[in-house]
């Protein structure tokens, strides 16, 4: 039987010597048991030694407990928790050999401020696949804080102090030792004493997340009462309250990791982890970057270009090969179109919506009327130039006969001068009068007529897409109002929740009160004053929020209920010293 002798004298600890330790200092205590840095004579590498403390001397049950714990944490070997190096008696005290872990804890770090959101969420995944690894193994910790998360200077964090704050029967509260930072992680679970499991560790580790990334705990009290009855009634402020710039879903993470019920908590460290890494992504993913994308060619001007691109087609070329008298834009080639395409952009555009359609069809409608009113400016500047030299419009026909012709044979047209071959030419070019104006790209009463037709397409486009923007305005309208009740609804709920957890709290205060009352009742003495108007100014300040809520105020709701918990935290204080 191993029992506790209490036969170290450690008054001078840092002179003490214990087998073949040397003891350089003290590093923390726990509940039963207390942490020294120590140097081993024979090695010389400094270690970490674990014993139970003296005044539990006789108390076989904690040195059984004790050994378990040196068992259990043998079981355990994972880079993110600090190593039992071996366990040894000396005059019959047990001992624990631990790795030192040089550096820092994490409430350390805080005493600097919150830390940043990149670190801590690299630092609360290395805690997690910590606690992946022990709860595969039935093993909970029972004490997860930010006292217990060392950081090393390389950056890798260990968890420490497996079960040594914990006695046989207090389900995770330990009397001897206990200090108040350790009331603020504790699940409302162990507040209450019962069964744990795993995601009492993942609760602890909601909270030590809040922590780190906002600066302040989530349940602020002056009481160890205040604390617990807060760490099972009280809703914390969402940390996006307390820190405006934290990503919206990491908000979500730490609020359900300390959700008062464990099945509405993550049901394991990996899935606590695997939520994690998505805010991880959205994290680093934050970097500022240049854009150095072109800017993209506004829709119509590209499809105007790439039109102007396009070489004729074959049926503007007439009958005899030459090109149709259709005129082409300056710049009108490939090679223009993609200069013009280049200085717009230079990229390939993808196709619209409809209204750019229409906004195509009169730009190449405006060029089409264009080089149909040049075309006939030199049409009719050709007929006046060979009217000014005396040229017939018709073929001049010879009244003799040739020559060259036989006797008794007609006499066949021949040129009488030579305005007569520009005449020619023009019938050549173009025929007669409307299939010149047509191949020119006149404005036709054909093409005006589609002209017409298309304007009238173009607005009444113009009239449906006003008419779907209106129906879209009015859809966006419906739907704001729809999330507008839909909010305040939810935020009603919330306060009637708020609201319900505040009048168990109040229910459990007055009959606090009204047992302390008969006990005072019965020696001659009564309550104090302010604490008698504080319990009237609560239970009259509840009744209004039940009332507002009640009439659907929110707003008063809130106040009175604000009121109210003001002074029963004034009860609760003065219950809880």
């Amino acid at each position: 039987m191993i029992r506790q002798a209490g036969g170290f004298d450690m008054s001078d600890e840092s002179k003490q010597r214990i087998g073949d330790y040397e003891v350089l200092g003290v590093l923390g205590s726990g509940g039963m048991g207390r942490v020294y840095k120590v140097r081993n004579v024979i090695s010389d590498r400094v270690e970490a030694m674990k014993i139970l403390l003296p005044n539990l001397a006789g108390r076989q049950e904690l040195a059984d407990r004790f050994l378990n714990e040196i068992k259990l944490v043998a079981s355990l070997d994972h880079p993110n928790i600090a190593a039992l190096r071996t366990a040894l008696t000396v005059d019959n005290q047990l001992l624990m050999i631990m790795e030192y872990v040089e550096g820092t804890t994490l409430s350390a770090r805080l005493e600097h401020g919150p830390i940043p959101v990149g670190e801590t969420l690299d630092y609360i995944n290395q805690v997690l696949a910590a606690l992946s690894y022990a709860h595969a193994r039935g093993v909970i910790h029972r004490d997860i804080k930010p006292g217990n998360m060392m950081l090393t200077p390389s950056g890798v964090v260990k968890l420490m102090d497996f079960g040594i704050a914990r006695s046989g029967t207090d389900g995770g509260m330990t009397k001897t030792g206990t200090t108040l930072g350790s009331v603020h992680y504790m699940s409302p679970e162990q507040v209450r004493c019962e069964p744990i499991d795993a995601r009492s560790d993942l609760y602890s580790l909601g909270i030590s997340l809040y922590e780190l990334v906002t600066g302040q705990r989530p349940f602020q009290a002056d009481s160890e009462f205040s604390l617990m009855a807060a760490q099972v009634k009280e809703i914390p402020r969402p940390p996006l309250q307390l820190q405006a710039g934290l990503p919206a879903g990491l908000n979500e993470i730490i609020l359900m990791a300390i959700a008062k019920e464990p099945g509405k908590r993550f049901q394991s460290a990996e899935a606590f982890r695997n939520a994690l890494s998505n805010v991880a992504c959205d994290v680093s993913g934050q970097t500022a970057t240049m854009d150095l994308t072109p800017p993209r060619m506004a829709p119509a001007a590209a499809k105007v270009a790439a039109t102007v691109a396009k070489p004729p087609s074959p049926s503007a070329t007439s009958a005899s090969g030459a090109s149709a008298a259709t005129p082409q834009m300056p710049g009108s080639t490939a090679a223009g179109a993609a200069t013009v395409a280049g200085a717009a952009g230079g990229a390939s555009v993808p196709p619209t919506g409809k209204s750019d359609h229409h906004v195509l069809y009169i730009t190449l409608g405006a060029v089409l009327a264009l080089a149909a009113l040049v075309g006939a400016g030199t049409y009719v500047s050709a007929r006046r130039g060979r009217a000014n030299q005396g040229g017939s419009m018709l073929p001049a026909v010879s009244s003799a006969p040739s020559q060259d012709a036989a006797p008794g044979s007609s006499p066949s047209p021949t040129s009488a001068s030579a305005p007569a071959a520009p005449a020619q030419a023009d019938q050549n070019a173009g025929g007669n009068e409307q299939p010149a104006d047509t191949k020119a790209g006149g404005a036709s009463p054909a093409t005006s007529s589609r002209a017409s037709g298309k304007s009238s397409a173009a607005a009444a486009a113009a009239k449906e897409a006003a008419a779907q923007a209106a129906q879209q305005a009015a859809a966006a309208s419906a739907a704001a109002a729809a999330a507008a009740a839909a909010a305040e609804k939810e935020k009603l709920d919330q306060l009637e929740l708020s609201i319900d957890q505040l009048q168990s709290r109040i229910d459990a205060a007055n009959n606090s009160l009204e047992g302390i009352e008969q006990e005072q009742s019965r020696s001659g003495m009564r309550m104090r004053s302010d604490i008698t108007s504080a319990r009237s100014a609560m239970l009259n300040s509840l009744k209004k929020a039940q009332d507002a809520l009640a009439n659907h105020d929110a707003e008063k709701a809130k106040r009175y209920s604000d009121q109210a918990e003001a002074n029963l935290e004034i009860i609760e204080h003065f219950l809880g010293r």
